[in-house]
């Protein structure tokens, strides 16, 4: 028994190992460029130890992926989930845009990788699946505050709201890879949210209204 616990803990480390010798190098060589005996030579294992955990690259990236999107799921639906019932929506695209993972090396290898899956219908199809489960963390969020808080009716309905979000996100996460700037990023994205889920503007304290759209 506590054999197969030393197997399990190595396993899981190897696979870690893997999955993070795997990020250094497809940001730094891009996804279509790198081999498997690359990543095996990063890590440190062997060809072996590469398909004893993944039966190609592209189940390598979509573990990747998985991780990433639960964790920017995460961070979407805690920002959302403090306002309980009531979702004070410039409040809350303030914690979300604060909090937000905006990471240049993931972008990076997501955005060689969406290139790939364009080429790969299967790819693409398994792809699509992962990018549905943001998607349904913003919409499930959205739901639960439907009846106390208005979404503009351009959106038509939770899921118009849920790909407008992530559309956004996209858009903001494009320039970030050409201009670097994440504060500019961070800042901007704040704006497009604001804009879409609101009717464009936020009141201060002392009852004005500023436009954030500028």
């Amino acid at each position: 028994m506590e054999t197969a616990r030393r197997v399990t803990k190595r396993r899981v480390r190897t696979r870690a190992n893997l999955l993070d010798a795997a990020f250094a190098v497809f940001a730094a060589k891009g996804f279509g460029r790198v081999s498997i005996e690359e990543v095996c030579e990063a890590a440190g294992y062997s060809r072996g130890a590469f398909y004893s955990n993944f039966d190609s690259l592209d189940e390598l990236f979509f573990a990747l992926y998985r991780d990433r999107a639960d964790l920017i799921a995460d961070q979407v639906a805690g920002a959302l989930a403090l306002d309980g019932p009531d979702l004070d929506v410039p409040a809350a695209v303030d914690r979300v845009t604060e909090v937000l993972l905006l990471d240049r090396d993931w972008l990076l290898v997501k955005t060689d990788f969406l290139v790939h899956a364009a080429r790969e219908p299967a790819v693409a199809e398994t792809l699509l699946e992962h990018r549905a489960r943001l998607r349904e963390a913003v919409r499930e969020r959205l739901a639960r505050a439907r009846g106390h808080t208005a979404l503009p009716a351009v959106l038509t309905d939770l899921d118009g709201a849920a790909h407008a979000v992530v559309a956004a996100y996209d858009g903001v996460t494009t320039q970030l890879l050409l201009d670097r700037d994440v504060a500019h990023a961070r800042a901007w994205l704040k704006q497009l949210l604001t804009a879409l889920l609101t009717d464009g503007s936020t009141t201060d304290t002392t009852g004005s209204t500023t436009d954030t759209t500028a």
